[in-house]
């Protein structure tokens, strides 16, 4: 019966038989059946896909408080005509067990999306001049440092070569000339894009990283991603053609690229369990740190 109480979540207990009935009270409240629902995805959030109906629940973790801005800024985009996946037409976000929960469209992945393919819609964001809306500016250090600090995985030796490692960074980074802040989404990357059938092109999803900073926060993300994850640099130049730039030609670049590879290793380090594979991906990820540019990584 919808309405039910449930046990607040915490970073420490957000775990997929505990966000699965989360999603469940949602749909309920929503007036959707959940039997059958899949997990598709349980890292940053727990994404849930229905089977009785074309719907995606997003549960959101507990220690991220800006959902309602996310909900306003994606159809604040639609409107704009910025290439989104589409939320429900419903009241949203849900509060349920101290997350929110966000409902979207579901979008059958019948074709694979391409770096190329996210360089139109990534465009489109990177080209809007006001936006009206609250967001917070990107500060990858503080994150970084954060993510060091509330990590339960990482060794003393660990702990010491990160932070001396964004030491350097932070350094480096006094002398890197920016572009002015605008909106960008924050992590756009083959995961965080689907192909959209009815338009026959790629629209953005996974709006929580959206921030005001630079745009070469974004295209250095792109970058990494063809790098470290196998895409190869023919998917990577086909974005950089279409978008009309190629940031490692950009002054800033080994820095920025180093405190994004930075980001994204404390961030799973923050996130993951001990034992699990993700943090055994972790602590490769970090012996490997400074010595090879383009050892593979795998997804988490």
């Amino acid at each position: 019966m919808a309405g039910r109480e449930l046990t607040h979540l915490t970073e420490f207990t957000f775990s997929p038989d505990r966000t699965k009935l989360v999603a469940v009270e949602a749909c309920l409240r929503a007036g959707l059946d959940p039997a059958g629902m899949v997990l598709l995805r349980h890292q940053t959030n727990a994404v849930y896909q229905l089977i009785t109906t074309p719907v995606i629940v997003k549960v959101v973790r507990p220690g991220i408080k800006h959902t309602e801005d996310v909900v306003k800024l994606v159809r604040w985009l639609a409107e704009q005509n910025v290439p989104t996946v589409s939320l429900l037409d419903i009241e949203q976000p849900m509060h349920v067990a101290g997350c929110a929960v966000t409902l979207w469209r579901y979008l059958p992945q019948d074709q694979a999306v391409s770096a190329g393919d996210i360089a139109e819609p990534l465009l489109s964001l990177h080209s809007l001049k006001t936006v009206p809306l609250e967001l917070p500016q990107l500060d990858a250090l503080r994150m970084i440092r954060h993510s060091i600090d509330a990590s339960t995985i990482v060794s003393e030796s660990e702990r010491t070569v990160l932070e001396e490692f964004l030491n350097d960074v932070a350094a480096r980074l006094r002398f890197v000339e920016t572009s002015e802040p605008r909106l960008i989404h924050g992590d756009p990357q083959h995961r965080n894009t689907l192909w959209d059938n009815d338009v026959q092109g790629a629209v953005l999803c996974d709006w929580e990283s959206a921030v005001f900073g630079p745009v070469e926060w974004d295209l250095v993300t792109i970058e990494v991603h063809c790098r470290r994850f196998g895409f190869g640099p023919g998917e990577y130049h086909q974005f950089c053609q279409r978008y009309g730039r190629d940031v490692r030609e950009w002054q800033g670049y080994e820095a920025f690229k180093d405190l994004r590879e930075l980001r994204m290793i404390t961030t799973n380090a923050r996130k993951s369990a001990s034992g699990t594979p993700q943090a055994t991906e972790v602590h490769r990820r970090i012996a490997q740190l400074s010595e090879d540019a383009n050892a593979r990584w795998y997804i988490l």
